[in-house]
Formats: structure tokens, sequence, C-alpha cells
């Protein structure tokens, strides 16, 4: 069974190129958002595996929602994708609860082979 994956960014371009390499590989989108509150409404809702996750979005904090969901102890898988790359930020991501973090921009490979360690 195909891997159901909620997309949250504030690009269009962003989701869309996320997507197309999701969909390419056999993943199932069920959602896309753009906004904090979109993106944990919907998760709650659609309960998705996995959830590609930008840091910087209009209305909070990608960590923050990683926060806020972690405490649902929802199961999911969520995979932070952001420009920024200090590594006390990645720290950060990864200690209130992200699986993995890719600094953008990136390459659909490294998108595929972080995807294939955690799934």
């Amino acid at each position: 069974m195909a891997k159901k994956v909620l997309i949250v960014d504030d690009s269009l371009y962003m989701r869309t190129v996320i997507k197309d390499t999701l969909v390419a590989a056999g993943y199932e989108i069920v959602g896309e958002a753009g906004t904090g509150e979109e993106a944990i409404d919907m998760a709650l809702d659609l309960k998705p595996d996995l959830i590609t996750l930008d840091n910087i979005l209009p209305d909070m904090l990608g960590l923050d929602i990683v926060k806020n969901l972690r405490e649902e102890n929802i199961p999911f898988r969520i995979i932070m994708i952001s420009a920024v790359g200090q590594q006390s930020v990645i720290n950060t991501g990864m200690a209130v609860g992200a699986d993995a973090y890719i600094v953008k921009p990136f390459t659909s490979e490294q998108l595929l082979e972080v995807l294939s360690k955690l799934t």
C-alpha cells in the first residue's frame, strides 16, 4: 500500500516539486498545506504516514508544528525541508521530533534517499 503523505510548504512551486517527486516514486499525496494552522488540522484529520514540513511558514515555525503534532502521539514520520540550514536549527528540529531534515535546495534523489531510510 502506498505511503500517505501530507506536504506542507507556503510555496506552491516547492509543494509541486515535492509532490511530483513523491508521486513518481509511488507515494500517495493526501493533502497540501500552505500554513501551519492548515498543516496541523490536516495532519490530525488525515493521519498521513509522512509529513514533509517547511520550517518558515506565514503563521508559525515548522519546529512549533513538530512539537504540537508530537504531543498528539500519532506515529507519523516528519521530514523537515527548509532553506534554513544552520546546524543549531537542524539539531533543534531533530530534538523536538523531526525524523529527518533536508536543506533546500535539494535534489529528487536526496529526498527519495531520506524517505527510503524512514519508510
